[in-house]
């Protein structure tokens, strides 16, 4: 199947624009803009609100366009339609009020945390420009911070400061938002996505995510597994699936647009009971998927699969492009000292989701799982157990005979069953 059959139709294309700048999911370099505060890790872990992530699934529904409301408005009922854009910037405002038309709703914009604060809860989305510091207080976190290209990296240390779930930078990321914001009208449940990453390099999490995938597709659940580094080596190869008919990553290199989960689901090879997508496990030089890619192949994902586990590589441009669009994450780190330090170094480079510790290790290691995880400054979520010649398993694509071992079976169910009551 090529890539061009695996698009939906869109609504009305957004607005093009000469200006050019970063899409809606790279990541910043160290160093906050004035102002901004990074946040505690307890806030890291809540930030993300419920109504907002429901909000980015869904099919659209045309509704009038309302748009430069600044005054209060009508009333409107408790089941808004509305997006909320709080900004004192005009030019902002000009850009994302035609986004907002292309997409069929309506706009009401606030210039401050104050003027917003009586709209706040009923609005279906709220944007939050990047001259906001403050927002109201005990209100949901934005669902999207919205800048310009040319602002640069502080985007999303204040995306981390404020708590808001995705960063669209205009106009590069207009597209995506009209998108965004015409499934947030009519929200349908989707599933749970899951990101795995190493707190330091060799950790495991590439093993684990296996495990946990195998597991949840033993358990009935509907399961993709992605590879989130392209420098990995390739997923395939640990699954010993590289000869196994689908799609990869560079077949996708050009999609744009909305994907139809249904035939994306069609076209992914399967190994171990669930789909994978995967980068080639060759020599060759791959070329790169665009951001905006990878955020319609994962909305897609949701949209199609109960759970979504994504093998985020320790890189930066990895963590740029997965791990933002990730509802929980997992850090995997071996029972020592220097992965401690190294996890919690992480920890900055990761988005305000909810994020939990899986040590590696042997029962009776020098430093156990709880004090790791209590120097680390995350709740510890399982124990991926050290089980003999899994390295050569790994090497040997063998990961999934080793699966069906008691001890691996028992972290896979420790996991899912934590996540039992935020899977579908």
């Amino acid at each position: 199947m090529s890539r061009q059959h695996l698009q939906e139709p869109t609504p009305e294309s957004a607005p093009e624009s000469t200006r050019s700048g970063p899409v809606t999911a790279n990541r910043p370099a160290p160093g906050a803009p004035e102002g901004a505060r990074e946040p505690g890790r307890a806030q890291r872990r809540s930030a993300r609100a419920a109504p907002a992530r429901a909000a980015s699934r869904g099919v659209a529904a045309a509704r009038d366009v309302q748009t430069g409301a600044r005054a209060p408005g009508a009333w409107l009922p408790a089941e808004s339609a509305e997006t909320l854009l709080v900004t004192g910037f005009d030019f902002l405002r000009g850009e994302v009020e035609r986004i907002v038309a292309a997409a069929g709703g309506q706009l009401r914009v606030a210039a401050d945390a104050t003027e917003a604060a009586p709209f706040w809860d009923t609005a279906a989305v709220v944007l939050v420009g990047s001259d906001i510091r403050e927002l109201p207080p005990r209100r949901r976190a934005p669902a999207v911070l919205v800048g310009l290209g040319g602002e640069g990296d502080s985007l999303w240390h204040l995306a981390a400061a404020l708590g808001a779930e995705r960063v669209a930078v205009l106009p590069d990321a207009a597209a995506w938002l009209a998108e965004y914001l015409s499934r947030s009208r009519s929200p349908e449940a989707g599933g749970l996505v899951l990101g795995v990453t190493g707190g330091c390099g060799g950790a495991g999490a590439t093993t684990a995510a296996i495990w946990i995938a195998q597991a949840a597709a033993e358990w009935g659940a509907r399961v993709l597994l992605i590879d989130g580094d392209p420098w990995g080596g390739g997923l395939e190869l640990a699954l010993a699936a590289e000869e196994s008919p689908g799609l990869r990553w560079t077949d996708l290199s050009e999609a744009s647009g909305s994907i139809d989960p249904e035939q994306l689901s069609d076209a992914l090879p399967v190994a171990g009971g669930f789909s994978f997508l995967s980068w080639p496990g060759s020599r060759e030089r791959q070329p790169g998927v665009e951001a905006a890619t990878v955020g319609g192949v994962l909305d897609a994902a949701r949209r199609g699969y109960e759970l979504v586990l994504v093998d985020i590589g320790r890189g930066t441009e990895p963590l740029r492009t997965f791990a933002w669009d990730c509802d929980r994450i997992l850090v995997v780190a071996p029972a020592q000292l220097k992965a401690a330090v190294s996890s919690a170094r992480l920890l900055q480079e990761l988005p305000p989701v909810e994020t939990a510790l899986v040590i590696r290790g042997k029962a009776g290691a020098v430093l156990d799982g709880p004090l790791i995880a209590e120097s680390v400054g995350l709740p510890l979520q399982g124990l991926v157990p050290e089980v003999k010649g899994t390295a050569n398993a790994t090497e040997l694509g063998r990961l999934l005979e080793m699966g069906r071992r008691r001890t691996v079976r028992r972290f896979a169910a420790s996991v899912l069953d934590l996540l039992g009551g935020d899977l579908p």
